[in-house]
């Protein structure tokens, strides 16, 4: 009987668990559902959203060259998905439907929703790990609970990893014709708009695409990462992360590529390939963070006792930080990025959310959500995990009282102001002291058009210790 491909986040041929394992059980139909009113409600990116479509597109070619027909059907939300899926297997007389699992609580509700379904039919839900090393609640502390603390969760990673690496599968062999044509892909979703050419030039799709990125880090940058991955104007990180968050690779492909250039080797040997891979690892544990606690999928804190904190409504504030103009230019600078390329450097996202949530005050989740507005590589585990971390109120989060100054933030890690005059062209004319605090220049000649700061950093670093350590309990 025929088999069900249901892709999602996992947009690539190679190395792909459900569709191997579909292919394997029987001719193999593939879908790829269109839910506009669900990517609302996730808040998630058009530029992301135009990412999805044109790796879908790229898909269809590779599945096409694997006589798999891609069937597309749009539906407003994951509500009808059940009903749709179930209408399908009856029309084309599937035995099972086969899916790489997601681990948000609505996605887990939506997969649940579509296993009862079927059971109203003669086909099966069948879920596979694809998208993480080890499945959530596997990696346990020695009382069976979820890890909370980084360094623990990855010192077990390491033992399991040095014992039996997850392989790479390889493409299925090609199944032969079925008598189904393929949808077209639509190159647009109403109420998503489409990104400029620059931007979709900086993250061409398909999966070729991701792997020829993938060898060139490896090769070329990855000795080194430690050294240049703070540094916002060098091209020292790997921008695969889009293509991690639409699984147009694996992470066990990024795993493979990093021993390979390490010898092998997990913790020791390249400190570059060391670190990578530990970060790696930090988006695993995140993704296991949504399943042992889903109180995080849904706008919580994992530390409770932080829902207490007295956030300011500064929406003035709010919108000086969105648009970059908040007259620190580091922030300026990261958030213009963002707008201008749905990306925005690691080190850059820690400094720009301990800004908002320390120094402005404003709830986590208003950053949160503004990322994931605009990111082209969204991710819910990774972005709450970092957004929680850097304000005080994830697991295994940054101390309360140790606030990134933005001043001295920018002067360590652009000490040349590069980046901040890519960005900021207003003050491209400063000298490399000024342009990092330009309001401490008294000839304000070339920096007319840039704003004053929008708090003191002394003042606001005073009332975040005081609001946190008036929380009553450590937080």
């Amino acid at each position: 009987m025929n088999q069900l491909l249901w892709l999602r986040t996992d947009l690539r041929v190679t190395d792909n668990s459900a569709l191997v394992a579909a292919m394997n059980a029987g001719p193999t139909i593939a879908l790829f559902l269109i839910t506009p009113d669900q990517w609302f409600a996730h808040d998630d990116a058009a530029c992301k959203v135009d990412f999805w479509l044109r790796n879908l597109s790229e898909v269809s070619a590779r599945l096409a060259e694997l006589h798999v027909p891609l069937l597309i059907r749009i539906v407003h939300d994951w509500r009808a998905v059940p009903a749709v899926i179930a209408d399908l297997c009856r029309e084309h007389a599937i035995d099972s439907v086969h899916v790489n699992d997601e681990y948000g609580v609505n996605e887990q509700r939506r997969d649940d929703a579509v296993g009862r379904a079927l059971q109203g039919t003669k086909a099966s839900l069948h879920r596979h790990l694809d998208q993480l090393l080890f499945a959530p609640g596997s990696v346990q502390t020695l009382s069976g609970g979820c890890f909370k603390v980084f360094s623990q969760f990855r010192k077990v990673c390491y033992s399991r990893l040095s014992q039996s690496l997850p392989p790479c599968l390889p493409v299925p062999a090609r199944q032969s014709p079925l008598p189904l044509t393929s949808d077209p892909v639509p190159t647009a979703v109403d109420g998503f708009a489409v990104p400029s050419d620059y931007l979709r030039s900086l993250w061409p799709a398909g999966e070729k695409c991701a792997r020829e990125r993938l060898a060139i880090f490896a090769e070329d940058d990855l000795a080194e990462y430690q050294l240049r991955r703070d540094f916002p104007a060098e091209p020292g990180t790997s921008q695969l992360s889009a293509y991690l968050a639409a699984g147009v690779i694996s992470p066990r492909q990024c795993l493979h590529a990093a021993l390979r250039t390490n010898l092998g080797e997990l913790d020791s040997g390249n400190p570059g390939a060391v670190v990578w891979i530990n970060e790696l690892l930090w988006r695993e544990f995140y993704k296991h963070i949504l399943v042992g606690y889903p109180q995080v999928s849904m706008g919580r804190a994992f530390r409770r006792e932080t829902e207490a904190l007295p956030w300011r409504h500064a929406p003035d504030e709010l919108a000086a930080w969105q648009q970059g103009r908040t007259g620190f230019p580091i922030i300026d600078a990261a958030m213009r990025q963002l707008l201008a390329t749905g990306w925005m450097h690691n080190r850059l996202r820690m400094v720009v959310a301990m800004f908002l949530t320390k120094n402005l005050l404003i709830d986590w989740r208003e950053g949160e959500r503004w990322f994931m507005r605009h990111l082209i590589d969204g991710d819910l585990a990774a972005n709450n995990g970092g957004w929680q971390w850097s304000a005080s109120t994830g697991t295994d989060s940054v101390p309360y009282f140790r606030l990134f100054n933005p001043l001295s933030q920018s002067a360590k890690f652009d000490p040349e102001g590069r980046f901040l005059r890519q960005w900021l062209p207003e003050l491209a004319q400063l000298d490399n002291r000024d342009i990092h605090n330009p309001a401490t220049k008294t000839d304000l000649f070339g920096t007319a058009e840039y704003p004053q700061p929008i708090t003191d950093l002394a003042m606001s670093r005073e009332r975040a210790l005081s609001t946190f350590k008036n929380l009553g309990e450590p937080v």
